[in-house]
C-alpha cells in the first residue's frame, strides 16, 4: 500500500483530502503544519508528500526545502492559489514534483497523486538495484573494496550500457567470467540470453559447430540441424572465454561475424543474421601473441575496444578478510550449519599465503578447511592451500644434513624465507634478470615471482645488452 502525506492548516480541507485518497486504496498520515509534518516526514516510509503552500509558520516552499534536504528523491505536490503561481514556479525549481492550482477536480489531483507514486516506486527500484551492486562491499557477485576493484566496478558500470566489445584480462582465478555476468546484468540486454563458451575447452570442429551450429549431415556425428551459440545469444551477450586459445582458422570468421553481424552454419549456404554483444576474456597477453603471429592483430582490437583487466589476489590482499567471510557464510549454507568461524591465527595464514591459483584457489581452501575442521571453527592447520609439490620433489631434502646447514635457533619461518629469498635472486642472476625466464626456472608464475621480489624487496631490471665501449 502506498502512503501519503498531506499537510493543510484547514482541517476540513485536510479531512477531504484524506478520504478522497483512502477510498482510492491510500494509506494517509496528516499534519496542520510543515513543522508538524517534518517528524512524520523522517519517520515514515512515505511515498508522497501533498501538502498547501500557504500556512501559518513554516510554508509550503521552507517545508519542501527541509524534505529535500533529508530526502531529495521523495517526491512533492504543492497546492497554491491562483495568485501562487509564481511560488509555485520557485518549488518546481527547488524540485517539486508538481503543483495544483485551486481549484482543481478530484480526477486532477489522482492523476497527478499516481504520476507521483509510480515516479518513485521506480526512482526506489533503481536506487535498490544500485545498491546491490555498488561497490561497498561488492559488485555483480565480486568481492572486495581493494582500489583496483573498485576501479574496475566502476568501469563495469560506464561500459555495460554501451554496445561496445569488452576485453576481460586477468590472471585464472580471478572472477573474469563474473565481471562478464555484471557487465551483461547492468546493461540494456540484461533481459535476453548471456551465453557462454569456453575457447580452450574444445577442438577447433567442435568448437566451430558449437559456435556457429551445424546443418543436418554437415558432419558423421551431424543428425539433426543445431543453433549454435551465436544463435542462442541472438539480442543478448555471448562470452567467449580464453579467446587466445582460439584457432586462427575460426579468429578469421569470428572477425566476419564482428564486421557483418552474420554467419553461416556449418554445412550451411544460408547466412544468417544476428544482433549479439561480444564479450571476451583471456590470461594471455595478446598483444603479445599478436607480436608473435599467434593471434589476429584486426580481430585484437575489434575485440578490445573496452579492456577491464582484473588484478590477482595478492595485489589486493587487503580483500582476503571479506572474501574468507563470504566464503565462509557459503559454506555454512552448503554444509548445513548455522555458521562457521576462523581463528585468527588462521586468517593471518591465509592473508600471508601467495594465492597463485587466486580467488578460485581462496575459495576451494575454505571449502576445504570447512569440511576438516572440528566443530564450526577453521583453526590454522585445517587450512592446506593447494600445492603442486610432489614427492619427488622432496626427495632432495631427505639426504640433507640439517644439524649442517641450518642452525637450531631459527625458526621455520626464517629458513623458508631465507632459502626462498636465495633462490628467486639466483634465477634472476641466471637469467639476466628477465622474469619471464626467472619465473620458468622456479616453476612459478610471473606473477608470483613479482610478489616474492616485492616481499623481499628485490628491484631489478633487465640488463642492457649494448654494446660495451673500447
Amino acid at each position: 500500500m502506498h502512503t501519503i502525506l498531506v499537510v493543510d492548516d484547514e482541517p476540513n480541507y485536510q479531512i477531504v483530502l484524506s478520504e478522497l485518497l483512502k477510498d482510492e486504496g491510500y494509506e494517509v498520515f496528516t499534519a496542520d503544519s510543515g513543522t508538524a509534518g517534518l517528524p512524520i516526514v523522517r519517520e515514515t516510509d512515505l511515498d508522497l508528500v501533498l501538502t498547501d503552500m500557504k500556512m501559518p509558520g513554516m510554508d509550503g516552499i521552507e517545508f519542501l526545502r527541509k524534505i529535500k534536504e533529508f530526502n531529495k528523491e521523495l517526491p512533492v505536490i504543492l497546492i497554491t492559489a491562483y495568485a501562487e503561481v509564481e511560488k509555485a514556479v520557485e518549488a518546481m525549481h527547488l524540485g517539486a514534483f508538481t503543483y495544483l492550482a485551486k481549484p482543481f477536480s478530484n480526477e486532477e489531483l489522482l492523476a497527478s497523486v499516481r504520476k507521483a507514486v509510480e515516479h518513485y516506486g521506480l526512482v526506489r527500484e533503481i536506487r535498490r538495484l544500485r545498491d546491490e551492486a555498488t561497490p561497498r562491499s561488492g559488485f555483480g557477485g565480486m568481492i572486495g573494496k581493494n582500489p583496483g576493484m573498485l576501479a574496475v566496478y566502476q568501469l563495469i558500470e560506464k561500459v555495460a550500457p554501451t554496445p561496445s566489445s569488452v576485453l576481460i584480462t586477468g590472471e585464472s582465478g580471478t572472477g573474469k567470467e563474473l565481471v562478464a555476468r555484471a557487465i551483461h546484468n547492468l546493461s540494456p540486454r540484461r533481459d535476453a540470453p548471456f551465453i557462454s563458451v569456453n575457447c580452450a575447452a574444445l577442438s577447433e570442429n567442435l568448437l566451430e559447430s558449437e559456435l556457429f551450429g551445424h546443418e543436418k549431415g554437415a558432419f558423421t556425428d551431424a543428425v539433426a540441424m543445431r543453433k549454435g551459440r551465436f544463435e542462442l545469444a541472438d539480442t543478448g551477450t555471448l562470452f567467449l572465454d580464453e579467446i587466445g586459445e582460439m584457432p586462427q582458422s575460426l579468429q578469421a570468421k569470428l572477425l566476419r561475424v564482428l564486421q557483418e553481424r552474420s554467419f553461416e552454419r556449418v554445412g550451411g549456404s544460408v547466412s544468417l543474421e544476428v544482433d549479439v554483444r561480444i564479450l571476451a576474456a583471456t590470461n594471455k597477453d595478446l598483444k603479445d601473441e599478436v607480436d608473435k603471429g599467434k593471434f589476429r592483430e584486426d580481430l585484437y582490437y575489434r575485440l578490445n575496444v573496452i579492456h577491464i583487466h582484473l588484478p590477482p589476489l595478492w595485489e589486493r590482499v587487503d580483500d582476503i578478510p571479506e572474501l574468507v567471510a563470504h566464503f565462509l557464510r557459503k559454506n555454512a549454507a552448503r554444509l548445513g550449519r548455522e555458521r562457521l568461524d576462523i581463528s585468527p591465527e588462521a586468517l593471518r595464514l591465509l592473508v600471508s599465503l601467495p594465492w597463485e591459483g587466486n580467488v578460485r584457489e581462496l575459495e576451494n581452501t575454505i571449502e576445504r578447511a570447512a569440511i576438516l575442521c572440528s566443530g564450526d571453527r577453521i583453526e590454522a592447520e585445517d587450512v592446506q592451500p593447494d600445492s603442486g609439490a610432489t614427492a619427488n620433489g622432496h626427495e632432495w631434502s631427505s639426504r640433507l644434513d640439517l644439524e649442517q646447514f641450518i642452525p637450531e635457533n631459527l625458526s621455520l619461518s626464517d629458513v623458508l624465507s631465507g632459502i626462498e629469498e636465495r633462490l628467486v635472486r639466483r634465477a634472476l642472476e641466471e637469467s639476466d634478470n628477465v622474469q619471464t625466464r626467472a619465473a620458468e626456472k622456479l616453476g612459478i608464475t610471473k606473477s608470483l615471482l613479482q610478489y616474492k621480489m616485492k616481499k623481499y624487496k628485490i628491484d631489478r631490471k633487465k640488463k642492457s645488452r649494448g654494446r660495451q665501449k673500447q
